[in-house]
């Protein structure tokens, strides 16, 4: 299903989400790490490869790429790019009790107010894109075959 057809103006609103992010303060490789982190978490195969792709694209290491998913036991990792990965995960998962206290700490020591307000949009933004890509069954690979 060609969901643009029948919803473009939601997806304009989306994309507004994303530029939003792109011109704050959030460092871009943060939130590609972030959008990778969270579409593995979701099963989202399409924006799984697209990320992966693309932070390959703006030079990252295969090491880091492979490592996305085990960030915790992986020494690839700064603090703060630890920091946003336990707030992407604990807000992507959103227990009983939200995010912990100790994540929140670790991410407002790593990030000032408006690195934090687009790192939360950058959360919520690719949660809801991977509700598109896995409703839709959107295939890998297919924008880069488009």
């Amino acid at each position: 299903m060609d969901i643009t057809a029948h919803a473009g103006a939601a997806y304009k609103h989306m994309y507004g989400l994303e530029r939003f992010v792109a011109e704050s303060a959030l460092p871009k490789t943060i939130h590609a790490l972030v959008k990778l982190r969270v579409s593995q978490m979701n099963g989202c195969a399409f924006c799984v490869d697209m990320h992966a792709h693309d932070l390959k694209a703006e030079g990252e290491s295969d090491e880091r790429l492979h490592s996305v998913v085990t960030w915790r036991e992986a020494p690839f990792f700064t603090a703060r790019e630890r920091a946003a990965l336990a707030l992407a995960e604990e807000a992507t998962e959103l227990g009983r009790d939200g995010v912990g206290d100790e994540v929140w700490a670790a991410v407002r020591e790593h990030f000032d107010d408006e690195q934090v307000a687009a790192l939360v949009v950058a959360i919520a933004t690719i949660n809801a894109w991977n509700r598109f890509g896995t409703i839709l069954r959107l295939v890998p690979g297919s924008l880069r075959a488009g």
